[in-house]
């Protein structure tokens, strides 16, 4: 396996489709699961969790879900590659330490990949483009069903799936949206919109999910704990949440473009400006530029880009895409320079 070949692969949460894409970027649903009569990995020492990684990569290979996916131990990784993979949502920063005994898994379209020893012996992790909650459901549902003919979790008859985090046992279940809220963001809403969604049981999180801050306004947002609820109660209750936070933030576009007309148009076309011509960016500048950028497009404001494009920009300006594409390690001044360049030639900007 080598990383440079995902660089000519779509990545499914970029691909701006599906419904209400231009404020849900992508839906995110994880399943945990350890396997019984195994310790849990912080408790297991190191040839207890290889033959734990072993044992489910072995049941893995076995599914015709998975057929046509790689494999990867991340011990025979480069760091540069742990970063690549986390910036594209196919793993978490947890699963970078200590990758001895852990490996990852994903299929050939980036919807489905598995995290074996993670915090858990494995996350199972659905994305798909825009909000598509019970799509993602629907395939992590067929997984865990195919997966679990060949492993035997552990599980309680009273909790339910049991999991090293408290929080996760129960269904094991973390569902979770990937939200674009400028317009709420811009107008000092989202502490309310906090407050509210914390009643209900759910969390928000930065762009890379827990201790991640929310760079360029997306937040993603996701169910607190799993145990007493089923799926359905889950799902339902994320999904009435995040339509009522679409109609919020549709409302407050429309009140920014018809009340603010001037300001919102002009702070628009300054950050498509910036970014068409820049020589050096920051990463955040980057993502703070590219989140008006999306929103413009989404209002009508900017006509000759689309959010897909703006998506592959928010991804390929991330510091690990930078170097790849590069195909050289770059000093943070390098990617800065590097990353205005791409963004330039993508945006058919100023040479």
């Amino acid at each position: 396996m080598r990383t440079d070949d995902f660089l000519q692969k779509k990545c499914e949460w970029t691909r701006g489709e599906g419904p209400d894409s231009s404020i849900v970027m992508s839906t995110r649903v994880r399943l945990a699961r350890n396997l019984s009569g195994h310790f849990f990995w912080n408790w297991a020492d190191g040839k207890q969790q290889n033959d734990t990684m072993e044992k489910v990569l072995t049941a893995l290979k076995k599914t015709r879900v998975l057929k046509n996916s790689d494999f990867i131990k991340m011990k025979d990784t480069s760091l540069l590659d742990r970063e690549f993979f986390i910036e594209r949502h196919l793993m978490s920063k947890n699963h970078l330490v200590n990758v001895e005994n852990k490996s990852l898994v994903v299929n050939n379209e980036e919807i489905i990949s598995l995290m074996v020893n993670e915090e858990d012996h494995l996350r199972l992790q659905i994305i798909r483009s825009g909000k598509n909650i019970i799509d993602a459901w629907k395939i992590a549902e067929t997984l865990d069903t195919e997966i679990s003919s060949y492993l035997n979790f552990a599980f309680s008859n009273k909790l339910g799936y049991l999991t090293a985090c408290p929080t996760n046992t129960g269904t094991g279940l973390r569902a979770s949206v990937m939200m674009h809220l400028p317009a709420l963001q811009m107008t000092d809403q989202m502490e309310n919109v906090y407050d509210a969604i914390s009643k209900l049981g759910l969390t928000i999180r930065g762009f890379y999910g827990e201790g991640s801050d929310a760079s360029g306004n997306f937040f993603q947002i996701s169910n607190q704990v799993s145990l007493g609820h089923s799926e359905v109660d889950i799902l339902d209750n994320l999904e009435r949440v995040v339509n009522k936070i679409i109609v919020r933030e549709q409302d407050t576009r429309m009140y920014l473009l018809n009340q603010k007309k001037q300001e919102t148009v002009d702070g628009v076309f300054r950050s498509y400006g910036t970014l068409k011509s820049a020589r050096i960016m920051t990463s955040m500048e980057t993502i703070k530029l590219l989140s008006i950028v999306r929103m413009g497009v989404a209002l009508g404001i900017v006509k000759d880009i689309s959010i897909n494009v703006l998506n592959e920009i928010l991804l390929l300006s991330q510091p690990a895409h930078l170097q790849k594409l590069n195909k050289r390690e770059l000093s943070s001044q390098e990617r800065d320079i590097k990353r205005a360049d791409l963004t330039r030639k993508m945006l058919g900007g100023v040479e």
